[in-house]
């Protein structure tokens, strides 16, 4: 059994000015969501990343100390086929492959088996405490969501690169039992790629997706066939963008929703927010968690 190390637990207390109120919609959306601090979901980027090594249970557990329900992944395959959680297409950043295998540079994912990659220390290059974290399987990354009852934003990273990774990745989900009724409405699947995320929608049209990237507002009905969230990063958006987005049904009917990233500061967040978006993805949950029920 795993220990789960003390998150380290930091508040926000940011004076604010404006005040923003809920539209119909945005009330809506976080009564679907179970979102329960702000009508805007906050969703932690790799886990709560700030306080703990991106993408590992830690980070998972690190949100649930918080009490965020939203966490963030990452989904990419071996070379023998198995599903990890990593950002990262190099295992070099976030782990000591260079030690462990100095000679086999670039360290791609794809060229190295789980066996080896469980071998790898996964939490020492963000802090002491974290020696000895893994890069988690997918299968435990979902024990460890659904143990915490947590909800899952999962993206499935470069996905050019692993054929068929969008059936394999819904197949583990099966037989994790996310794909039941009751865990799908806390399951979304994104990813930059557009066939990716088309692939998803035309093997399980029951789910819940989204692209991630700023189409042009002209695009907006394309991506709405498979789509049911645009979610870009916050620097290439403003109120109209939002607005056209959300003026646009996806792929259930609904309007679109707007996740938008990586927002780590209360001011930013407190903007972003007044622009409409649905929720906010940040490696600083608690920050921003605390900026917009400050101003709510």
């Amino acid at each position: 059994m795993q220990i789960r190390p003390a998150a380290a637990l930091t508040g926000a207390l940011i004076g604010m000015s404006a005040l923003f109120l809920p539209t119909a919609t945005a009330t809506a959306t976080a009564q679907a969501t179970g979102q329960t601090h702000h009508h805007t979901v906050t969703v932690a980027h790799r886990g709560a990343s700030a306080y703990a090594p991106e993408n590992t249970l830690a980070a998972v557990d690190a949100a649930d100390d918080l009490g965020i329900d939203w966490v963030e992944n990452d989904v990419q395959r071996t070379s023998d086929g198995e599903l990890i959680v990593m950002h990262d297409t190099t295992l070099n950043r976030t782990t000591d492959v260079e030690q462990v295998f100095p000679d086999r540079a670039p360290w791609n994912i794809s060229d190295f088996t789980l066996d080896e990659i469980e071998k790898l220390d996964a939490g020492s290059w963000f802090g002491a405490e974290f020696q000895g974290e893994t890069v988690p399987t997918l299968e435990e990354y979902m024990d460890r969501v659904s143990d915490n009852h947590q909800k899952l934003l999962l993206e499935l990273k470069a996905p050019e690169l692993y054929p068929g990774i969008e059936r394999q990745t819904l197949r583990e989900l099966r037989r994790e039992g996310w794909l039941d009724h009751r865990h799908k409405r806390r399951l979304i699947i994104q990813s930059f790629s557009a066939d990716s995320v088309r692939s998803v929608h035309r093997l399980r049209p029951d789910l819940k997706t989204g692209f991630l990237g700023t189409p042009a507002v002209a695009d907006l009905p394309e991506y709405a066939e498979f789509s049911d969230q645009i979610n870009p990063s916050y620097k290439t958006i403003d109120a109209g963008y939002v607005a056209a987005v959300r003026a646009v049904d996806g792929a259930h009917g609904k309007p679109l929703e707007v996740y938008t990233w990586t927002v780590n500061d209360g001011p930013s967040a407190v903007s972003v927010a007044g622009m409409g978006v649905n929720g906010i993805i940040t490696n600083k949950p608690d920050v921003i968690r605390d900026a917009l029920d400050d101003a709510s």
